[in-house]
């Protein structure tokens, strides 16, 4: 087995975020609001074979978690044959995938099949009109298929993920939560962040964990926080438990960022490596691919780089006073990278 690499925090090199495409079937208001955009060249995007490589090079440094992200990852073509391919990487314990469903009630089958284990399902909304507004696609009914399939399908843990903004959809919580329990899938609650295409974010707008506690203990009771020990410390979620012993998650990035646990860095279907999700920069990984470096020399590349990191992303925000969001639009449009849809969640 080989030495897990950390950085300068003693943070391990453990969870690996891929990216499979920036395409993507919905223009949600907090990733991507607006009607035009400037997509990666499709002579750019790794090849599946590039991407079972980079994986097993992560793998071989320690990590042994990889989620496939997008833009909407069952865009691209053929997915459960990348599955596949990393499915057989040796050191790959945990194989998962968030997609927002669209797609998701044909594909399910055929990508538990091919060896991933987890779902996780974009639903931030149960009313169709609320989606058809906030996300431009009149869908809702195909995400809700999604879900089912996925759950008729048999993956070992089925969650579902809610970006919580304050005037759409804050006074859901307590419906996803029963809709969640009802097709047997984890809800993960998530504080409106300002990354990426949230060009529009603003703190008013975020419904802190604090806030989120207190109104569901109003309607449920006393919520006790669930013990992390024998689960995945480095989870970007805190579990919670309501009194009837439904559990689901928050992840308060922006109210309490876990910066100083954080495992995870992300790579954009064409290569680009970051290292924080807030990261301006990233490494180009597909230059190495291409050019015949050797396992070897990626791997210097990935280890000296990791080795090296001290990015603290949310945390920095945090302390800003005027806080608003990350990025202008026309930074977004200047590069393409610093879009959510390109680095994924």
């Amino acid at each position: 087995m080989p030495d897990t690499v950390h950085d300068t925090l003693q943070r391990p090199l453990g969870s690996l975020r891929l990216s499979v495409t920036d395409r993507c079937n919905l223009r949600c208001r907090y990733c991507m609001p607006e009607d035009e955009y400037v997509w990666l060249p499709r002579a750019s995007i790794l090849t599946f074979e590039e991407l079972e490589r980079v994986v097993r090079v992560f793998a071989r440094l320690g990590v042994r978690k990889v989620r496939l992200t997008g833009g909407e990852p069952l865009l691209r073509h053929d997915l459960p044959a990348l599955v596949r391919l990393i499915a057989r990487i040796p050191d790959i314990e945990d194989l998962a995938l968030t997609t927002n469903g669209l797609l998701l009630a044909k594909q399910a089958a055929a990508l538990r099949a091919a060896g991933l284990r987890r779902v996780t399902v974009s639903l931030d909304t149960l009313r169709p009109e609320r989606m058809l507004a906030f996300a431009k696609s009149a869908r809702h009914g195909d995400v809700l298929a999604g879900i089912r399939a996925a759950r008729e399908a048999g993956f070992e843990h089925l969650k579902l993920n809610s970006v919580v903004i304050r005037g759409f959809n804050d006074d859901e919580l307590g419906e996803l939560l029963e809709f969640g329990r009802a097709e047997g899938a984890e809800l993960r609650f998530i504080e409106y962040m300002d990354v990426g295409g949230a060009t529009h974010w603003s703190m008013d707008q975020v419904v802190s964990q604090r806030e989120m506690l207190e109104r569901l203990g109003r309607r449920y009771g006393p919520i006790a926080p669930v013990d992390q020990i024998g689960g995945d410390a480095r989870a970007p979620a805190e579990r919670f438990r309501l009194p009837d012993g439904t559990t689901f998650g928050i992840i308060a990035s922006v109210t309490a960022p876990f910066c100083r646990t954080c495992d995870r860095s992300r790579v954009t279907a064409d290569g680009t490596w970051f290292l924080c999700l807030y990261a301006g920069q990233g490494i180009d990984l597909r230059d190495s691919l291409r050019r015949g470096a050797t396992d070897e020399e990626l791997g210097a590349l990935i280890r000296d780089t990791w080795r090296g990191r001290t990015d603290r992303g949310a945390e920095e925000r945090l302390g800003i006073a005027d806080r608003g969001a990350l990025y202008r639009l026309e930074s977004l449009k200047a590069d393409p990278h610093r879009e959510m849809h390109t680095r994924g969640g």
